[in-house]
């Protein structure tokens, strides 16, 4: 796992605000742990309500104003930085219940500095929870919650990969950028003439299946748990036999232990030459130097990925200027027949809104003892 890049991270300005209280941290130092300096000016009253949550990396051009809105609603105290959590910044926290954020570093180390400050639950605005040791947080007794929002979003933008893909459309605009207007290397296949294969029948993987029925391409599903909706659009089939026959796979399932390099060397020599892979679900799913190794081959076409293997320290921050130590990222990007989006396949406002209600509603859960869908703390 790639660490937190320290630079954008760490040594930047960082401003937290709580609600009734804006507070400046200037990171000082360079080339050593910083240290914070704080300065606290009071705006309004301050609020003492009944559940207190801490967000780091939250948005002030989309989640903040959302956030500002439901937490009012439904009565629940937060304070907010931009930053990601780091050792030094995690006191920012310091008298919340829960904090919030979006996929990064919580590993041991991270959960054992929340947990000493007294944060008792870790709530992310994300689907996936990979990014938690969820074994480390068991063993503090911190809860942990994911969210959910509505499939259409995710399944349309996988769906616009697996049409991206088919037709070479990423490298026909890099072609035009140039103005090689030319046709050789531009022919693409029809969707509709393909079978796709979805692993994943959860509600994004259901709904891929719905909307694509409509392209008149044959259908191929996986899951462990089987759906009868699923079944009245698509056929239930093994995986070997998926990995076989499918012209298109996309990935709809969580990360698991289990699951982990689902899509390996040996999967992908059971695939047909050429075949297209999308990956909108977790970058853990595939086995990053076995998708090179097959797309340099040949043994796969194409491939729409919106999360990678390695994507953490490098998805959601600026890194522009920077060396970053991402081999797997540089030899994805040099190929032609690769496109690669920032994990931003969930991004619209419904599911933005969606997720910060999520975390609000699991902290409240927690804070009242109450059960919650979204807890994954035992998972």
């Amino acid at each position: 796992m790639n660490k937190i890049h320290p630079k954008k991270a760490v040594l930047l300005p960082q401003t937290c605000y709580n609600k009734g209280i804006l507070i400046k941290v200037q990171a000082l130092g360079a080339g050593r742990a910083a240290q914070a300096r704080i300065l606290v000016k009071k705006d309004r009253k301050e609020n003492f309500m009944a559940v207190k949550v801490f967000f780091y990396t939250l948005r002030p051009y989309d989640e903040q104003g959302i956030l500002e809105d439901l937490a009012k609603q439904r009565g629940i105290e937060y304070g907010y930085t931009e930053a990601y959590p780091t050792m030094e910044n995690a006191q920012l926290a310091a008298g919340y219940d829960a904090v919030s954020l979006t996929p990064c570093d919580m590993s041991a180390p991270m959960l054992q500095r929340f947990h000493d400050l007294g944060v008792k639950a870790v709530c992310c605005r994300s689907i996936g929870y990979d990014h938690v040791d969820l074994e480390k947080a068991r063993e503090l007794g911190m809860k942990v919650s994911n969210v959910d929002y509505p499939p259409n979003g995710v399944a349309n933008f996988a769906i616009m990969l697996m049409l991206m893909s088919l037709r070479k459309a990423g490298h026909i605009l890099k072609r035009g950028e140039v103005q090689d207007y030319s046709l050789k290397g531009k022919i693409g296949r029809d969707i509709s003439n393909c079978t796709v294969g979805v692993i994943g029948t959860g509600r994004i993987g259901q709904t891929v299946l719905k909307h694509l029925s409509g392209f008149g391409c044959e259908l191929l599903a996986y899951d462990l748990y089987q759906n009868d909706e699923v079944k009245k659009i698509a056929k239930y089939v093994p995986l070997e036999t998926l990995l076989a026959e499918s012209d298109v796979i996309t990935l709809h399932t969580n990360a698991t232990e289990e699951n982990h390099h689902l899509l390996n060397a040996e999967a992908f020599a059971k695939m047909k030459p050429g075949v297209t892979i999308v990956n909108t679900a977790r970058g853990k799913l595939i086995d990053s130097d076995a998708l090179l190794a097959a797309l340099e081959s040949g043994q796969v076409g194409a491939a729409g990925l919106d999360v990678l293997e390695n994507e953490n320290g490098l998805y959601y921050y600026d890194r522009m200027g920077d060396v970053i130590p991402n081999p797997e990222l540089a030899a994805l990007r040099a190929m032609p027949n690769v496109i690669l989006t920032d994990h931003t396949a969930f991004y619209t406002y419904e599911d933005v809104k969606s997720m910060v209600r999520g975390v609000l509603e699991s902290a409240a859960a927690f804070a009242e003892g109450s059960p919650t869908r979204h807890d994954v703390t035992n998972r």
